[in-house]
């Protein structure tokens, strides 16, 4: 039972609570990874509980329950914790009963809205706080109101770092990427709101009643999935099906608690078939 460098994997046949990314680790685009199904299995047969934890903002959880369920994945709300989600424990702890301008997909809006968040998309001198998150439907017309926007002293967050969103051909700009643009025009850098805090780990664990030694973080990019582990206190698992290369898990300066392929690699750790 040995991971990509060698390291002994029998710990995660102790793990319980299991939290996944999803781009680049249990899938590209609309194509799942092979051995997704079984790890899943896997752990639900040790009395285990799976929750996908995603940076990406471009979807809506219902849209997110749906495209699993797709795939063939048995999932409910309860299976998810996205940016977006943390992104509204965030501005309502901090910026309670503020307006909000936000930059965003359709859905992202319609999130918003549904619990209760007072949003714009147009510029707006009552709005309070700004939020950028990673936009699938963006324009130039919303790129130059959100750059008339940063010119007010109002908070700047946004829903998560990431720099790319690996797709079928390789990646698209994510939400990092843009907010470094809105950075180079304005001067202004957001507060990031998802991973790699542990807001989505250590809410999980409340959450579904499991302790530090009994979760691990599956992930494809360490800077934010296998940062959020650390950060948390749990295992970090880092999967070579997405961002994150062999060189730059050796060159860099955070280290997943363990590395592997892809995810049947894993499974085949957890069910003692790695030799």
């Amino acid at each position: 039972m040995k991971d990509y460098f060698g390291a002994d994997a029998s710990q995660l046949r102790k793990k319980r609570l299991w939290l996944f990314d999803m781009d680049g680790t249990i899938y590209k685009e609309e194509v799942l990874f092979e051995g997704v199904l079984e790890l899943l299995k896997a752990i639900t047969d040790l009395g285990g509980k799976y929750v996908f934890i995603t940076n990406n903002s471009s979807k809506s959880l219902t849209a997110y329950v749906e495209k699993v369920r797709g795939l063939g994945i048995d999932v409910d709300k309860d299976n998810f914790f996205t940016s977006v989600q943390a992104s509204i424990l965030y501005i309502k702890n901090n910026f309670p009963g503020e307006k909000v301008y936000c930059q965003g997909t359709s859905s992202l809006i319609d999130e918003l809205k549904a619990v209760g968040l007072d949003v714009t998309e147009e510029t707006d001198d009552k709005a309070g706080v700004i939020l950028v998150g990673f936009d699938t439907e963006l324009t130039s017309r919303k790129l130059r109101n959100t750059c008339k926007m940063l010119q007010k002293d109002i908070p700047f967050i946004a829903t998560n770092p990431d720099l790319a969103c690996p797709v079928s051909f390789g990646f698209v700009p994510d939400c990092g990427s843009i907010c470094q643009m809105l950075e180079n025009a304005t001067g202004r850098k957001p507060v990031y709101i998802g991973k790699p805090k542990p807001v989505m780990v250590t809410t999980a664990m409340e959450r579904f009643g499991f302790s530090q030694s009994e979760t691990v973080v599956v992930g494809d990019r360490l800077y934010t999935d296998i940062a959020v582990g650390l950060n948390a206190g749990v295992t970090a698992v880092c999967v070579l099906t997405g961002e994150a290369t062999v060189n730059d898990i050796k060159r860099g300066n955070i280290r997943p608690t363990l590395t592997f392929k892809n995810i049947k690699d894993i499974r085949n750790a957890i069910m003692g078939e790695m030799s």
